[in-house]
């Protein structure tokens, strides 16, 4: 039950997660389902029209990055340096992403696809995408997230790069689409206590800071 409290033992003593500790991992999922969401109907819009809706477009870019800000607010990380770097890259990203739609003359997608150099700005917001994918290899050894993880990097270099061809982009922002997608429905289905990890190790860090 969500809004009753559980007593766990941890490594460096016992904790209680209680019921907002579990609104902020069914927040967490929220925001990377809209991400997931975002990413499809993006692909489904961009391989299905030759000119699809630069608007839409922009609309669902912008709703990626609030989802992907909103899982970053809730996400559990014991490493608080590696917590504020994703979040700096995420904000980075942002005001990036921001300053490029106020200032080019055409939508901030279509710019950013036909200037593959200003993903050394908007791109970002996806490092602190990957850091996320990282994150759920390493604690929970999903296979999706392993493919993740070097998946996003390898294409968003390779377009900066030129070295793709359409077609090859176009099958890489699939799988891309397919893994997030299968990655979010699994993650539907755990437990939303185990996204919480171990509460004893925050509290021992904090302590140490002190």
């Amino acid at each position: 039950m969500i809004s009753q409290s559980t007593e766990y033992q941890g490594q460096f003593g016992s904790f209680t997660v209680t019921r907002n500790d579990r609104v902020g991992v069914i927040l967490y999922r929220f925001g990377l389902g809209v991400m997931a969401t975002c990413l499809s109907l993006s692909t489904v819009l961009a391989l299905k029209y030759q000119e699809p809706s630069d608007i839409g477009l922009t609309c669902l870019y912008y709703l990626f990055i609030s989802g992907l800000g909103l899982s970053l607010s809730q996400i559990h990380i014991y490493l608080v340096p590696l917590h504020r770097a994703l979040k700096l890259s995420w904000l980075l990203g942002t005001i990036a992403s921001l300053v490029l739609t106020f200032k080019v003359a055409v939508p901030i997608v279509r710019y950013v696809y036909e200037n593959p150099l200003s993903l050394l700005f908007v791109g970002f917001v996806f490092v602190a995408l990957t850091g996320i994918y990282f994150k759920e290899a390493f604690c929970f050894n999903r296979l999706e997230s392993k493919f993740l993880t070097p998946l996003v990097p390898f294409l968003l270099l390779g377009h900066m790069a030129g070295i793709f061809s359409i077609a090859a982009e176009r099958i890489l922002l699939l799988l891309w689409c397919v893994l997030f997608l299968i990655f979010i429905l699994r993650k539907i289905g755990q437990p939303l206590d185990s996204d919480l990890g171990d509460l004893s190790v925050f509290a021992y860090l904090y302590q140490q800071k002190g």
